[in-house]
């Protein structure tokens, strides 16, 4: 942890000082692009006005050999268009993926002063947050990019929920998080019957005391998960 006269200055020499007040912005509906799919592209322009945030997506959904042209039409669609008022983010790969680091250091210098917000999938403690804000720290200095681009985590294992006090604290670049159910389900071993979706099997039996039969009311898997994130954001801003 940063000290407090340290928390909010720039990572970088020439890098835009982090915001002290998180910008306002509506993001009601995100709507995911498949970028490597031309069509999709396409659709950009008529999109833009119709949601609030339009996401390039290069991480699951994305084949592996499509990878590296997802993340060029990203580009492209970041530079082809004028979003407004509407949010640009990305979702990239994961930290341990063959395709992160190429990630960053092609998208910002190239679209780093239109995009507002990098998901990053599977974040398991503040180190993988700290990592990523110096990262973004050197290549908006490089790049000359005036405004600092945010980071909105995904909760996708046990051990990112075992922390996520720390990682909602862990620098002012902090947008926001999102739950992972399918991947969480299958780092906690968990049995789903789809993706993220509850299994009969984790019920609770309602409490007759007159031995008549007991009514089983599937049980809410996120509830606890959803909870705890939800406490740790609103703790930090």
């Amino acid at each position: 942890m940063k000290t407090p006269k340290a928390f909010y200055q720039p990572l970088a020499i020439g890098a835009p000082a982090p915001f002290r007040d998180l910008p306002v912005a509506l993001e009601r509906m995100i709507h995911f692009v498949p970028p490597h799919v031309e069509k999709m592209r396409a659709k950009v322009p008529d999109l833009i006005s119709k949601v609030d945030v339009v996401l390039g997506n290069l991480e699951d959904a994305i084949p592996a050999d499509a990878k590296v042209e997802a993340r060029h039409g990203f580009i492209q669609m970041a530079k082809d268009n004028d979003f407004g008022q509407t949010g640009l983010w990305t979702r990239v790969n994961c930290l341990n993926s063959p395709w992160f680091l190429d990630d960053l250091m092609e998208i910002v210098p190239e679209v780093g002063d239109k995009l507002d917000v990098i998901m990053l999938p599977k974040v398991e403690g503040p180190w993988d947050i700290h990592y990523l804000d110096q990262l973004l720290a050197q290549l908006e200095a490089k790049s000359g990019i005036s405004k600092p681009i945010m980071i909105h985590a995904i909760l996708e294992t046990a051990e990112g929920v075992k922390n996520v006090e720390a990682i909602a604290a862990a620098s002012p670049r902090m947008h926001g998080m999102s739950l992972g159910p399918a991947d969480l389900a299958a780092s906690r071993g968990m049995k789903t019957t789809r993706v993220g979706g509850g299994h009969p099997d984790y019920a609770v039996l309602s409490d007759d005391g007159n031995g008549a039969v007991r009514t089983a009311f599937q049980q809410d898997l996120w509830h606890y998960t959803v909870a705890k994130m939800v406490d740790a954001c609103l703790s930090y801003g």
